[in-house]
């Protein structure tokens, strides 16, 4: 049975009640952040249970010696850790003489956390009895503004019910905080300077190696049933990382003592001088106020939902879900900045390290570039371009040559940083999902400049990898690709992944196409990139060697691709004969029994048939689909998203529900067993992805856009909006029929079941 206390609700994640066992998983789930900053629904007062605290700064990060026990060579130095920053969020609070906190309350009633998702606003609320029986109500409101990415805002209110107390707020920032993952157990910051003046604070610290600096600061007022009481702290400690003040006011009953706090961070990413850029950033705040605050943040997040929001009618949990994923994208990653990527965990816990994974190619493109504008798609891909020397180093210490390029499987700054050999030696599919991304945007945005200007030296790179990686066969008198491991990592160094040699073929016929094009039509780009990268027309030909020749396992008997070569060695037990005790697999068997089990941790074979679904027939696709997702035990947050897609295409609507609602409510629902630490970002766009290409069908052909439109029973219908080349247009499904409208002044054709359909501007079209 999955976690079932989330409150199913249109626009909100709620919880209801408390219970100390669901407190980090909570943390997990109600997290907020505004693509610049991030954190954890921890308390802001103290709390003696279990926790797990987390603040996060995107781009701070530090390079954690790998930890093995077997040193290889070519491994990576270090093991890129996200940072768990200085804490700015605390306030511990003391109540005639006792501190709070809710673990050690004599009671706790009426808790409820609410993350309102319409708004991008936290609250949480209780009444405590404490030890010393002063019976409280307490109403928290907290959230990081998306107008000023620097800047975090909390408001917690106290009423006293059943008798007068004397209120010490003690609000404090503090860099003396650690990673739950480190390897060596090192702090990471190192605090240069603890200042003080009036009701704000800042506390600057630097990281150790990489030597980011970070302001975290914060500013104080005391209010009384909303009037500031002008109140200045009647104590200040400090010590070389931290700086906590107190402020005392005396409550009557039922009267409402609030301390309102301004705190957040100034990087030297960003400013030369980080704390007077604190003071700036605490001048305008207050200058705006806190009324204007929340009301701008409500602003900002209607407009990111006008055009990202996805509609579901008639079923709440799916509504729910679906408003969720789209909702922690946004926090993690708004393409304002393009030193920035899209990380797994995004602001919500620690696990994986670094920024960036080929998710963000395979998954999270689609969803940024329909959503948004083409810019911030764009910028994603410049983010790679900007560390191809970076991929082209990682390729020469593994032995490659010629400016061959191995994008890193996990990184922050180019550099590969995962330190398990069959993920940073094998997994090396993950250099075609770069190339995919290159095809998928300008498919989409028909935007082609990027290739001559950037693009094209990319493909050239990934290219010479395909061709120096793979092997010829005498035996087979073809080429292979030995020693990978493909997108179901419970397989390691296994001989022709079907979806790793598929790819390679692919990524050299591309780049090839790519270098013909951009010689004929950007002539100047040509003899630019040519004379850079030093390519002629017989390095071409070898390639071209490679890709014509390319082996792909397959099987007579069952008319498939084989994942591998040694795929039917194993014993083909189907997941539906495991016993419900054995899972997830990943958390109760070894992993040399997981290695000869047939079992699948996300799709593979199929991710190939996703990515190149125009390659194959929908018989192909049904045979391959009806061999392997028998096999699948969606252990992977990646999994079901590829499968609910498919399942749609094949009309199989039932089974392509069930996927959905696996991919939307993953973490709410908690699937896998660890929300706790922290939610599945990337594979959210996966989710979109399921409803938008999935039930809609929607494709894009010949520069075209295609729709099959399906809906499942549970659903009265559902809707949603694409940024299709600067034309925004609008899809709703019902039970009988699709309905189109357009925004702007342009008409635009699509075909939806095959025909063509004209939309007009401001106008509804009814197939």
């Amino acid at each position: 049975m999955n976690q079932d206390y989330i409150k199913p609700n249109n626009w909100s994640i709620i919880e209801e009640g408390f219970d100390a066992e669901m407190v980090k998983s909570s943390e997990s789930l109600f997290s907020i952040g505004n693509g610049a900053m991030g954190q954890r629904a921890n308390f802001e007062e103290h709390y003696s249970g279990e926790t797990f605290q987390g603040s996060y700064i995107a781009g701070i990060y530090y390079p954690d010696k790998t930890k093995v026990g077997w040193w290889k060579n070519g491994y990576p130095e270090y093991f890129a850790k996200v940072l768990n920053a200085p804490n700015w969020i605390g306030i511990d609070i003391e109540i005639n003489g006792e501190n709070l906190d809710l673990a050690k309350c004599q009671s706790v009633a009426n808790f409820k956390r609410e993350l309102n998702m319409k708004e991008g606003i936290y609250y949480r609320s209780f009444q405590a009895i404490m030890q010393n029986g002063l019976n409280i109500a307490v109403k928290i409101t907290r959230f990081l503004s998306l107008d000023l990415d620097e800047l975090g805002v909390i408001n917690y209110e106290i009423t006293p019910l059943n008798g007068d107390a004397k209120v010490v707020f003690k609000p404090y920032i503090d860099a003396g905080v650690h990673n739950e993952d480190a390897n060596w157990e090192e702090k990471f910051w190192e605090p240069l300077n603890v200042q003080h003046s009036n009701n704000e604070a800042f506390v600057t610290a630097r990281t150790f190696k990489t030597h980011f600096t970070a302001t975290t600061f914060m500013q104080n007022a005391i209010l009384i049933n909303g009037e500031n009481v002008n109140a200045s702290p009647i104590n200040i400690e400090k010590n070389s990382e931290k700086v906590q003040f107190s402020f005392e006011v005396d409550v009557k009953k039922e009267q409402v003592a609030t301390i309102q706090k301004l705190g957040g961070y100034t990087v030297s990413l960003n400013h030369e001088n980080t704390q007077v850029a604190a003071q700036n950033v605490i001048a305008e705040g207050l200058k705006i106020g806190y009324s204007n605050l929340v009301e701008g943040q409500k602003q900002a997040w209607a407009k990111i939902w006008e055009m990202s929001d996805i509609t579901i009618d008639g079923d709440v949990k799916a509504q729910q879900g679906i408003r969720f994923n789209i909702f922690q994208l946004n926090q993690t990653y708004l393409g304002k900045d393009s030193r920035l990527n899209i990380g797994p965990k995004g602001f919500t816990g620690e696990k994986y390290g670094g920024s960036t994974y080929w998710d963000t190619e395979a998954y999270c493109i689609p969803f940024y570039m329909a959503t948004k504008d083409q810019q911030v798609a764009r910028n994603l891909l410049t983010y790679r371009y900007n560390q191809l020397d970076k991929a082209i180093e990682n390729a020469g210490k593994l032995g490659f040559k010629n400016g061959a390029a191995l994008y890193p499987m996990v990184t922050m700054n180019g550099e590969e940083c995962h330190n398990e050999w069959e993920i940073t030696f094998e997994e090396i599919h993950r250099n075609g999902a770069i190339a995919f991304a290159i095809f998928n945007y300008y498919r989409f945005t028909g935007d082609y400049s990027y290739i001559p200007e950037k693009g094209l030296e990319v493909l050239i790179g990934i290219a010479r990898f395909w061709h120096q990686r793979a092997t010829y066969s005498t035996y087979r008198n073809q080429y292979v690709i030995l020693g990978v491991t493909g997108p179901n990592e419970y397989e390691n160094n296994v001989n022709n992944n079907f979806y790793t040699n598929y790819l390679a073929k692919w990524c050299i016929d591309y780049a090839i196409e790519q270098i013909n094009k951009v010689e004929k039509e950007y002539t100047s780009d040509y003899s630019r990139i040519m004379s850079k990268v030093n390519l002629d027309s017989a390095e071409i030909s070898h390639w071209k060697a490679v890709a014509d020749n390319m082996y792909f396992p397959y099987s007579e008997l069952h008319d498939v691709y084989l994942q591998q070569d040694g795929f039917l060695d194993k014993e083909l037990v189907k997941v539906h004969d495991l016993d419900k005790s054995q899972r997830p697999i990943n958390q109760k068997w070894s992993w040399d029994r997981i290695l000869r089990s047939p079992y699948i941790k996300q799709a593979d074979t199929l991710q190939g048939f996703y990515f190149f679904e125009d390659h194959f027939t929908k018989d192909q696709l049904e045979k391959h689909f009806d061999f392997y997702e028998p096999f699948t035990v969606h252990e992977s947050s990646l999994s079901p998203c590829v499968h609910s897609i498919q399942a749609a295409t094949l009309g199989r609507m039932e089974q392509a529900y069930t996927f959905y609602l696996r991919t939307s409510r993953l973490d709410l629902d908690d699937y896998n067993k660890e929300v706790e630490e922290g939610c599945h970002i990337t594979s959210m766009a996966g989710t979109w992805m399921s409803i938008v290409e999935g039930f809609g069908g929607m494709r894009v052909k010949n520069d075209t856009l295609h729709f099959e439109p399906r809906i499942p029973k549970e659903w009265a219908g559902y809707s949603f909006k694409i940024n299709f080349r600067n034309q925004i247009l609008k899809i709703s499904v019902n039970q009988n029929d699709t309905t189109f409208s357009l925004e702007g002044t342009k008409e635009i054709l699509v075909f939806v079941n095959g025909k063509e359909v004209l939309v007009e501007p401001n106008s509804l079209v009814t197939v």
